[in-house]
């Protein structure tokens, strides 16, 4: 057991959240980023939130916020793709670059942007929140970032990709966009015209950044390039496969890696699975192992359970892993970061979700339907804590014997090795187990 930088291989490795989202995917792609070539986002919009907290040679900490963009620009060798699953808010992206400019972070000469990927306009974030109120006391819980409506008119095959900004019919495509919202809405307020001027403004900021995404990403492949993808929200936010309605509106497994850049699958050479020590969750939805009282806000408190895009509170439990064999089983993780295990470091006992029963009888997998879900009892193994601060450990071998067991527990109810173990907030604060 030891602490370690592995080479990043050539082809393609997968960063991929395996619970709801928040897991700390972005510490990791930090690291696995300082040996990439690219760093590519597949999925989703500016509705992700990696945070990366950097520490200059001085001591001194700088926090990076990411949404759209890929968090590997944080390596100055590092070129940053958004593929064409992507859908993209122009002018959100310019000021995330901005931001991160001004921060110090040179990277707008290594952005690059699939000429595939649909945009997110304007309308579709008033839309988001329209939706909402609509479906009142059953509402998703979006980001109110207008991801779904762009989505669902990338599938209503009427969206608007990034190559449309230099067509001419562009304005009167946008117009008929915004009238079929009008009469699915009624007339909101929104200035078409000055939404479309911007728009054509922001298209020559963007001309410069725009690939042909399979090809660019293809020719890299050729080259032996070491690209590493960025996965954004996780399993169980999956369209298809996460908790159905309450779930994003794209392909968060492994699936979308391949659909959002156009890969075939032998590219792939690793998938790791990021898994925070603990569950947690933003917005409505089934929840089985939520801890309230005592238990949920020590969660809260301690991890810092907020949201990077929103500021919500997360809502907190115990780790589940029916959830973690149902994830890894559609993902096929190679290995795994598990992250935030500081965060347990206070409790005198721990407890791991391993079964759910209804009706008095275990069940297989992870129920489709939300009302039988929502009958589940949960059955957890409890072991002990260590209550001591791991935050300095350096090696697995200088976790407390308590806290190796727990990790042990994980992989073999999972059958997947555990690579990187996160125990404090920097970069310098992960143990590299092989």
């Amino acid at each position: 057991m030891s602490q370690g930088s592995e080479a990043t291989p050539a082809g393609v490795t997968v960063v991929l959240g395996a619970q709801w989202g928040d897991e700390g995917k972005g510490k990791l792609v930090d690291i696995l980023a300082a040996e990439a070539d690219i760093c590519a986002r597949c999925a989703g919009g500016n509705n992700a939130g990696h945070t990366i907290v950097v520490k200059d040679p001085k001591g001194v900490k700088t926090t990076y916020a990411f949404n759209l963009l890929p968090s590997g620009l944080i390596n100055q060798k590092c070129t940053a793709f958004i593929g064409s699953g992507v859908v993209v808010h122009i002018p959100s992206l310019f000021n995330e670059l901005d931001t991160l400019e001004r921060k110090g972070l040179s990277c707008a000469d290594r952005l690059f942007v699939s000429d595939r990927a649909h945009l997110v306009l304007g309308f579709h974030q008033i839309v988001d929140g329209l939706k909402e109120i609509e479906l009142g006391g059953s509402s998703i819980g979006t980001t109110r970032k207008g991801i779904g409506p762009a989505y669902s008119s990338k599938a209503s095959r009427s969206g608007l990709r990034v190559h449309h900004l230099y067509d001419p019919s562009f304005p009167a495509k946008f117009r008929n966009l915004v009238e079929g919202r009008f009469k699915r809405y009624g007339h909101f307020e929104f200035d078409t015209e000055g939404e479309i001027e911007m728009y054509l403004a922001f298209a020559e900021r963007l001309r410069p950044h725009i690939v042909d995404g399979p090809t660019f990403l293809h020719n890299a492949i050729k080259q032996n390039k070491r690209i590493l993808v960025e996965g954004a929200n996780a399993l169980m936010l999956d369209l298809d496969y996460g908790t159905y309605p309450f779930v994003t509106s794209s392909s968060t497994a492994i699936g979308g890696v391949c659909t959002g850049l156009g890969l075939p699958t032998f590219a792939i050479k690793r998938v790791v699975g990021v898994v925070k020590a603990y569950t947690t969750r933003v917005g409505g939805g089934p929840f089985p192992t939520e801890q309230f009282g005592t238990i949920g806000e020590t969660l809260q408190e301690v991890g810092a359970e907020y949201g990077t895009v929103t500021g919500r509170r997360r809502r907190c439990g115990w780790l589940d892993l029916v959830v973690m064999r149902y994830s890894t089983m559609i993902n096929g993780y190679t290995s795994l970061n598990l992250t935030k295990l500081d965060v347990l470091d206070g409790f005198e006992e721990i407890k791991i979700a391993t079964g759910y029963v209804v009706d008095g009888v275990e069940i297989d997998g992870f129920p489709a339907d939300l009302d039988r879900l929502a009958k589940v009892e949960v059955t957890y193994v409890t072991l002990p804590g260590w209550k001591s601060d791991i935050t300095k450990c350096q090696t697995f071998a200088e976790l407390p014997e308590t806290c190796q067991k727990y990790c042990k527990f994980v992989e073999d109810f999972l059958g997947v090795k555990i690579q990187y173990i996160g125990v404090g907030p920097g970069r310098e604060s992960s143990i590299q187990v092989f």
